[in-house]
């Protein structure tokens, strides 16, 4: 998912939250989360470096780029809604 699909979802949740059908995100839940996937993103970082198998690499790798696409997401999210 895109940050342009993330941005639709964005507009129909705060459409659903000013309809009261939603709870509003706090900034600490999207910090903490954020905080986890960076955690996570250096954790594979490791892994890879160490691994010989490529199959096993090209494993991590893509566990990697999906990682750091959550990443740039929470930090766009979490700018929107500081």
């Amino acid at each position: 998912m895109g940050l342009k699909k993330l941005a639709d979802k964005v507009v129909d949740y705060n459409e659903r939250l000013e309809q009261g059908k939603a709870k509003k995100i706090k900034p600490a839940h999207v910090r903490k989360v954020l905080e986890k996937l960076r955690k996570n993103t250096v954790r594979l970082e490791a892994e890879i470096a160490a691994e010989d198998r490529s199959e096993k690499k090209a494993r991590l790798k893509r566990k990697l780029r999906t990682a750091r696409e959550l990443v740039e997401r929470a930090e766009w999210l979490l700018d929107q809604i500081d």
